[in-house]
C-alpha cells in the first residue's frame, strides 16, 4: 500500500512525498478552487450561511494578542479559521492570567472561538509542508510572527503566491516589515511608548505640561486589539479588491501590512497636524482631554452600600447647549455668557469650570448625579467594573453578553463542588458591530488543542491514517 510504503522510507523521500503530491493533494489544489472545509460538529451550518465572511478561509499562524485577535473578528462574521499552534504547549495565550478549573484560561475561550485548532511543528520541515499545504487552498494567511521569519521558512508571500496567486497575506508586527525598525521584536507596551501613546496619558506637570512621573497604561494590551482591529480592516479590504484584481489580470492576492507602531498613531487625532501647523507638543490632560472643556472624571460622595469605594462619573458637556443644560443644573448661571459660550473660552477658564463642576458631584452620590444630569439632558455616567458591566441592564438587553457552552474535556477530573459533569458556560462579549439581517454569534468557544486535527489533515488534505500516525509519532503533528 502508498502509505505503508511510506512509512518505511527515509525522511528524504517523506518529505519528497510530500512536496510532490504524492496523495494528490497539492496538484488538485493548485489548480483548483478554495474550497470550504466540512462544518465543525458544534457548528449549526444554517448560522453560517448568512454571515457575510461565509465561504472565507483563513489559516492563523499568529499567536497571543494581535494576530488571533483579527482572526477571531474575521471567524465571528463567517470565516472558517484554521488556527495553527505549536503541539503539546499551544499558544501561550491557553494559560494566561485566570484559568478555569481545566487549566485553560477563559481569554482563550473568548479570542479562539469560532477557531478550529491544527497543531503543527512549524520548526520541522515536514509541519512547514503542511503549513504550506493549507496555505495554498485558503483565502487569508494571518501570521504576526517577527519580519523574515516566514521568508526563513519559505513560507512568505513570494514562496506561497506562486502557489496561491489569490491568497491574502495578512502581517501584523510591531513596526511594519519595512524599515530600520522592521526586525525589532513587536510588543504592544513598546510599541504603545514609541507611538506617543503614552506620552499623552499619565499626570501633567503643572509647570512643564509633560509627564510628571511615568506614564498611564491601560489595563489590557490595547496596542494589540487596535492592530488587530486594522488587520481586520485590511483583509476585508483585499478580499473586497481580490475579483478586481484578477479582472485587470493582475494576481488577486496581496499583502496587508500591519503595525502596532502606526495602528496606535493612527488612532492620535490631530497631534500631527497640530504639531506641524502650531509647533504644539501635546502632552498629558490627567483624567481630562487635552482643548475640550468640560469632559471630565468626577468624584461623587460613596454609594451609602458602599462607603470605602470611590465613586466617579464622566461628564460630557463640551457641546456648546449642553454646557449651558449643566451649569443651570448646577444652579451656576455666573458661568453662563459670552465669557463661557463656546469651547474656546470654556478652555480658556478650564479650572475655574471644573472647580464647579466637582464641588457640586461631590455632595451627591453617583446615581443622584446621574439622575439630575439626565434629566437636564446631559451626557453622564458612572464609572463602571465588569461586574456591573454583565449585570447591566442595557448590556442584557442588547444580548452583549454570551453565555457559551464548553464541554467537558475528556479524561478530565472535575471537582466535586464545580457543577461541570458535561460542560460549563463561559461569558464572553458578543462581537461587533451588529448587523443588520446577519445572525452573528459564538457558534462554539476556543477549542481544546489540536481539535481538529483529524478533521483538518485526514478529512480535508487526504492525508492516509497511517502517515498522519508517522507524524504524530515523530512531533510533526500533536496529539
Amino acid at each position: 500500500m502508498l502509505a505503508s510504503r511510506v512509512c518505511h522510507a527515509t525522511r528524504h523521500h517523506r518529505m519528497q512525498n510530500l512536496q510532490t503530491g504524492t496523495f494528490n493533494l497539492k496538484l488538485n489544489v493548485r489548480h483548483g478552487s478554495r474550497r470550504s472545509l466540512n462544518n465543525s460538529p458544534a457548528e449549526p451550518t444554517n448560522n453560517r450561511n448568512n454571515l457575510p465572511l461565509a465561504g472565507i478561509r483563513v489559516l492563523e499562524v499568529g499567536q497571543v494578542i494581535a494576530g488571533p485577535f483579527c482572526g477571531q473578528l474575521l471567524g465571528h462574521y463567517g470565516a472558517e479559521v484554521i488556527k495553527v499552534e505549536p503541539p503539546n504547549v499551544g499558544d501561550p495565550l491557553r494559560v494566561w492570567r485566570e484559568r478555569d478549573i481545566d487549566g485553560v484560561s477563559p481569554w482563550w475561550r473568548s479570542i479562539a472561538r469560532n477557531k478550529k485548532s491544527v497543531t503543527i511543528d512549524m520548526r520541522k520541515e515536514e509541519g512547514r509542508k503542511l503549513v504550506e499545504m493549507l496555505a495554498v487552498k485558503s483565502d487569508v494567511m494571518l501570521e504576526n510572527f517577527k519580519p523574515g521569519t516566514l521568508e526563513r521558512w519559505n513560507l512568505g508571500p513570494a514562496d506561497l503566491h506562486p502557489l496561491n496567486p489569490g491568497l491574502i497575506f495578512t502581517r501584523v508586527s510591531g513596526y511594519g516589515q519595512t524599515g530600520p525598525w522592521a526586525s525589532r521584536p513587536g510588543y504592544a507596551s513598546v510599541c504603545e511608548a514609541e507611538s506617543g501613546f503614552r506620552f499623552i496619558n499619565g499626570a501633567p506637570d503643572p509647570e512643564t505640561g509633560t509627564l510628571s512621573g511615568p506614564p498611564m497604561r491601560p489595563n489590557i494590551s490595547l496596542g494589540d486589539s487596535v492592530a488587530g482591529l486594522h488587520a481586520a480592516f485590511g483583509t476585508v479590504l483585499a478580499l473586497m479588491s481580490r475579483k478586481g484584481r484578477e479582472a485587470q489580470g493582475l494576481p488577486g492576492g496581496q499583502t496587508v501590512d500591519v503595525s502596532i507602531f502606526e495602528s496606535m498613531i493612527n488612532l492620535m487625532e490631530g497631534i500631527i497636524p497640530e504639531y506641524d501647523r502650531k509647533g504644539k507638543i501635546r502632552g498629558p490632560s490627567g483624567s481630562s482631554v487635552t482643548g475640550i472643556v468640560p469632559t471630565n472624571a468626577y468624584p461623587c460622595k460613596p454609594a451609602p452600600s458602599a462607603p470605602s469605594a470611590p465613586a466617579y462619573v464622566v461628564i460630557g458637556a463640551n457641546a456648546d447647549s449642553i454646557y449651558v443644560r449643566l451649569m443651570t443644573a448646577l444652579g451656576r448661571a455666573d458661568l453662563i455668557g459670552p465669557a463661557y459660550a463656546q469651547n474656546h473660552h470654556r478652555v480658556a477658564r478650564q479650572r475655574e469650570i471644573e472647580d464647579a463642576i466637582a464641588v457640586w458631584t461631590r455632595t451627591r452620590t453617583a446615581e443622584e448625579v446621574e439622575e439630575a444630569l439626565r434629566t437636564a439632558g446631559v451626557p453622564v455616567g458612572r464609572v463602571l467594573n465588569v461586574a456591573d458591566i454583565v449585570e447591566n441592564e442595557h448590556t442584557q438587553a442588547r444580548g452583549l453578553v454570551e453565555d457559551v457552552w464548553v464541554p467537558r474535556p475528556a479524561g478530565m477530573d472535575v471537582p466535586a463542588d464545580a457543577g461541570a459533569e458535561g460542560g460549563w458556560t463561559v461569558k464572553m462579549s458578543k462581537v461587533v458591530p451588529v448587523l443588520e439581517g446577519c445572525d452573528a454569534k459564538t457558534r462554539w468557544a476556543g477549542p481544546e488543542l489540536g481539535q481538529h486535527n483529524r478533521e483538518v489533515l485526514i478529512g480535508e488534505l487526504g492525508i492516509p491514517e497511517e502517515e498522519f500516525a508517522r507524524l504524530q509519532e515523530e512531533g510533526v503533528v500533536g496529539e
